[in-house]
């Protein structure tokens, strides 16, 4: 099955509770997804399916945009590690020219799925974009914190970038989020589940990442 297949299979289109506007392929129900995902893994060595789900972070940034407190109208906007693509949608639906990075085919079929569902024009760059700089006068990054590795390598490219760009970062409390060098701009609760998280509500906090 292509992975633009066994995303649609396997999800169902649906509004996130905190972005309302916009309508995502999501995952009904986690175990049977992640069941079938973990017989891919095996296969052929994917991720798991981060991309099924509309993760605080993305939420949070998402709702920001729309709620128009970062103008990203006719700006070049990077969503890192988009998941769902759903603040890259955001953006999009605010007149930006947004690109929507992710190293998971899955997550890629899944992007360029919602952004058809909503309407939407948005670039799929290649899947490794760490250590780039195309020139993006904004970069969202929503719940990427959440391993030890991943953050180490891309902390340093997005410290970097934060030097002529915006770089926003959106997170719930993951547990290696960088402590220093963040201006706090928001907070918003955002409703979670139980088979994703260990509470019914995430506070998350964005930040503007400083060099």
């Amino acid at each position: 099955m292509t992975p633009a297949a066994f995303v649609v299979a396997w999800t169902t289109l649906a509004a996130p509770s905190l972005v309302p506007e916009i309508r995502l392929h999501l995952a009904t129900e986690l175990t049977p997804l992640w069941q079938a995902t973990e017989e891919v893994l095996v296969n052929r060595g994917m991720p798991p399916p981060y991309w099924a789900f509309a993760w605080p972070g993305s939420q949070a940034l998402a709702r920001h945009v729309l709620d128009g407190r970062l103008d990203v109208r006719g700006r070049r906007v990077l969503d890192f590690a988009a998941g769902s693509g759903l603040a890259a949608i955001a953006c999009a639906m605010r007149g930006a020219m947004v690109e929507a990075a992710e190293i998971d085919p899955f997550a890629r079929a899944a992007i360029a799925a919602n952004a058809a569902a909503n309407g939407v024009a948005i670039a799929i760059p290649e899947p490794e974009v760490v250590g780039e700089d195309a020139g993006w006068d904004i970069v969202l990054a929503g719940d990427v914190f959440y391993e030890k590795p991943m953050t180490a390598r891309i902390v340093p490219w997005l410290r970097a970038l934060s030097r002529n760009a915006l770089v926003l970062i959106a997170d719930p409390g993951r547990a290696f989020l960088p402590r220093e060098g963040m201006e706090t701009l928001a907070t918003c609760v955002v409703p979670t589940t139980l088979e994703l998280e260990d509470r019914t509500e995430r506070q998350v906090t964005i930040a503007r990442l400083l060099p």
